[in-house]
């Protein structure tokens, strides 16, 4: 799973996920540049760990609007920075209403026509859809492809052969990433719950990070 958050001004690829960015929109402030490497070493560490569970985040861009640093260059130096610029990140990945992404197969089905309603029937079931079917020439067998979430793969190839009797023959491979609907930061949703457990799994505290954890601290 992974943090993800999707800005409209960026290029995205077919995957719906592409790179994070880090933006200085700032006018007229000081000795920027000699925080620039402390700013993008948080930048790195808070897109690597995001705040929901500490997954890897894609296609989420951080403006910075306006930063007051210290006249005295000894307290413009990464241990003050690096902490702060990373809790400034997380805060506004919470304030950006947050999402996860989950793992897509993508899945090559052979089978007849008449075994084309069984593969259908399936793929709804485990939240899959076919998103093309074309006739293999001079043959009755009908390519279907599909995308699949890779947690509804399990014990795939055997309900799809009950379903279709035994007519259909699927492979799968990873494809791309896709962003699940909802947020975890909103109570009682099912993207919580999931949130909660791969918390939980990493031993971390079950409980998604409040905002004003990190307000507190800045």
């Amino acid at each position: 799973m992974g943090c993800y958050r999707r800005p409209k001004d960026l290029c995205f690829g077919p995957d719906g996920a592409g790179p994070n960015l880090l933006v200085d929109v700032t006018k007229g402030v000081q000795y920027l540049n000699e925080i620039k490497d402390s700013c993008v070493a948080a930048f790195q560490w808070a897109t690597k760990e995001g705040v929901v569970c500490e997954e890897n985040m894609r296609g989420i861009r951080f403006n910075i609007m306006d930063v007051t640093l210290h006249t005295d260059a000894i307290h413009r130096g990464g241990g003050q920075l690096i902490p702060v610029c990373r809790r400034v990140c997380y805060a506004s990945a919470l304030l950006a209403q947050p999402g996860l992404q989950e793992p897509m197969y993508s899945v090559e089905i052979q089978c007849p026509e008449n075994a084309q309603g069984g593969v259908y029937s399936c793929l709804n079931v485990r939240r899959g859809h076919v998103y093309s079917s074309e006739q293999r020439i001079g043959t009755p067998m009908f390519t279907m492809k599909a995308y699949l979430p890779v947690a509804e793969s399990f014990g795939f190839n055997a309900d799809l052969r009950a379903a279709t009797g035994g007519q259909a023959f699927p492979q799968a491979c990873f494809d791309h990433w896709s962003l699940m609907s909802g947020t975890p930061i909103e109570k009682g949703s099912k993207l919580e719950t999931l949130a909660t457990s791969i918390r939980t799994r990493k031993g971390l505290k079950p409980a998604i990070p409040q905002l004003d954890e990190y307000y507190d601290k800045l």
